[in-house]
């Protein structure tokens, strides 16, 4: 659901935030606090659970409102926010030290590896959670949840081919009545006990932390759920603008999330044996089985905004060169941010059902939820250094200021989701590694294929000149050759002058540039040079969150659009065959690897939006 500011009201835009950015971190109620007295290592005592509350508030005041709310949604890249656009701005930042930035594209990619592990999680855990609450109306319902539980999920994911543009107006409504029921659901438990309210003070959070020293850190790990999904807040600023999601946040949810906590450990107080599902126990009985739909509606607009995320995360991951092209459709003919991938789609439902039937409560999966995304925000909050330093060029001491502090919260949370790793953890973890593999060898593979054939690639005006000394048959028309590096013979003109033997009228020697930068103007778009009679050579550059659509590219330049006249205009391409080799710079089973995905990746053709009746593909093998 993207909309662009200039033609939608704050009030829209805000509406919009309510429904897109906040369901991930507005379901954490379901599970957060119920997870911090689970595991029994924390009393039920008085102290404790205002100790406890203090550690909420003041973990989403620093981590949200601090942090991201005011330092991090400045590091806007051109409007745009999220990771891989903060990532762009950091390397840029350094570009003049190469090893260094080298190592941020790494730990940058690596994040959004762990991006995808958490979008397997999070679906998981927040629709169980919500299917749970049908335990607390009955516990005959107990052997119900997960088949409910799976077959929420799977309706999610199969819907996403038809996108969400109907959905997505919806989708605010829903929360902003979410949102108010959390807020309505604990102020008479608070009215009950208003000495909760002391848990404001940041002193009951210290005195928590001192008096239990070994079960404070434990407990941290349980904490951080309270703010998972908080990095949607800069990841969909390009779509809904800072503004409205700053005032959703101030005015709607950090106020409602305190009163749902809140209420909860007033509850606790009155009820010890209310700690096994709070969030439905304080609900009055009539309106268990609402709030379960609402609850269950709630954590389905949550995962679509992740998986929306992960859709759009994956189109740039391709456009910066982590990943092969892959069939993208549009959903919507109004907003080019709806896109379905159905690759990303099956990975992560096949992800998902595999937690649901390996863990099978949300209990057993908070234990692998938090260490991913904590590990994210380690990452961000590096990244953002970076930014602040070398691109901000402000003094060390300050950037050393404003960025420290977040980096010992966030190191403090990741050491305590460690402990996890053993009771689920790993699971996570191994998702994200094996993303990042996938990540690292297409982008190392793709590297030493364009070494390879620019060694062996010919020098473009030398074997002009050769040509118009000894000319070829020439045809009417114009041949559009795709260079894979600018200044070389494409193979793709090779072949056709070994079997065709013939020469166009006119050339265009076209190369595609990605750039790591969101969005290049479509009047930018495409740069043109000549290289003698008939002869151009063409650049086109696209940002990772732009469209490659290459001929809408070529017609914004003057000097072309004559030229290319759809019934006397020819695309050639090369399909490369990779073929693994021993004894190279590559694992042999990386290498395999990469020519599986080279070879499963979607034709370039449809990627840059060629006419496919008018392409031509000429096939070769290449040895890495």
């Amino acid at each position: 659901m993207a909309h662009a500011p200039q033609r939608s009201s704050l009030a829209a835009l805000t509406l919009g935030a309510i429904g897109v950015v906040y369901g991930d971190i507005g379901t954490s109620p379901l599970y957060a606090f119920k997870e911090v007295f689970a595991s029994g290592h924390v009393e039920l005592s008085t102290d404790n659970v205002l100790g406890i509350l203090s550690l909420f508030f003041w973990t989403l005041s620093v981590v949200v409102s601090l942090k991201y709310v005011a330092l991090i949604m400045r590091a806007d890249n051109h409007g745009e926010g999220g990771l891989m656009a903060l990532l762009a701005l950091a390397s840029q930042s350094v570009q003049d030290q190469p090893r260094l930035r080298a190592l941020l594209m790494t730990l940058g990619v690596f994040g959004v590896a762990l991006f995808f592990g958490d979008g397997v999680i999070t679906p998981a855990i927040s629709v169980l959670s919500a299917v749970e609450g049908l335990e607390v109306v009955t516990p005959a319902a107990t052997p119900y949840v997960l088949p409910i539980s799976l077959g929420v999920l799977l309706s999610l994911f199969l819907a996403q081919r038809y996108g969400t543009a109907r959905l997505g107006r919806f989708f605010g409504v829903a929360m902003l009545g979410w949102f108010a029921c959390l807020g309505l659901a604990g102020l008479p438990h608070i009215a009950a006990h208003p000495e909760v309210l002391g848990a404001l003070s940041p002193l009951h959070a210290l005195h928590f932390a001192w008096a239990h020293q070994q079960i404070a850190f434990i407990t941290l790990g349980a904490v951080f759920l309270c703010v998972t999904g908080a990095e949607a807040l800069y990841a969909d600023m390009g779509h809904f603008g800072a503004r409205p999601i700053r005032l959703a946040w101030f005015t709607l949810v950090l106020p409602s999330l305190t009163l749902n906590y809140f209420g909860q450990g007033a509850l606790v107080l009155s009820d010890a044996s209310a700690a096994a599902n709070p969030f439905f126990r304080m609900m009055p009985d009539w309106a268990i089985v609402p709030m379960v739909v609402l609850a269950t509606l709630a954590t389905v607009i949550a995962s679509q905004a992740l998986i929306s995320g992960a859709f759009s995360a994956a189109k740039q991951t391709i456009q910066l060169g982590y990943l092969p092209r892959l069939a993208i459709r549009h959903t919507s003919e109004r907003e080019s941010g709806q896109i379905y991938v159905p690759a990303v789609n099956w990975a992560l439902l096949a992800g998902v059902v595999l937690a649901v039937v390996a863990f099978r409560s949300s209990s057993a999966l908070a234990a692998a939820y938090g260490i991913s995304v904590s590990l994210v925000m380690v990452i961000t909050t590096l990244l953002t250094f970076f930014v602040v330093r070398y691109r901000w060029r402000l003094p060390l001491p300050l950037c050393l200021g404003a960025t420290a502090v977040f980096l010992v919260v966030d190191l403090a949370f990741f050491s305590s989701n460690l402990l996890k790793v053993a009771d689920g953890g790993w699971f996570p973890l191994l998702m994200a590694l094996a993303f990042y593999l996938v990540l690292s060898t297409w982008k190392q593979g793709r590297h030493l294929l364009l070494e390879r054939l620019q060694r062996d690639a010919l020098d473009l005006n030398t074997f002009l000149d050769t040509l118009r000394a000894q000319p070829p048959t020439q045809v009417e028309g114009t041949a559009v050759f795709l260079c894979a590096a600018p200044g070389t013979v494409p193979s793709a003109l090779l072949h056709n002058l070994k079997h065709n033997k013939t020469w166009h009228r006119q050339q265009l020697f076209l190369h595609v540039q990605n750039l790591d930068q969101p969005r290049v103007p479509l009047a930018e778009q495409a740069t043109v040079a000549p290289l003698g009679p008939g002869c151009w050579s063409v650049t086109v550059r696209f940002g990772f969150m732009d469209e490659a659509d290459v001929p809408r590219a070529l017609a914004q330049v003057d000097t072309l659009r004559d030229l290319l006249e759809p019934m006397s205009t020819s695309y050639f391409l090369s399909r490369d065959t990779v073929v693994p080799t021993f004894g190279r710079a590559m694992a042999l089973w990386r290498q395999k690897l990469f020519s599986q995905m080279h070879h499963s990746a979607s034709n370039a053709a449809d990627f840059l939006k060629l006419p496919n009746n008018l392409v031509v593909e000429m096939g070769s093998k290449v040895e890495l």
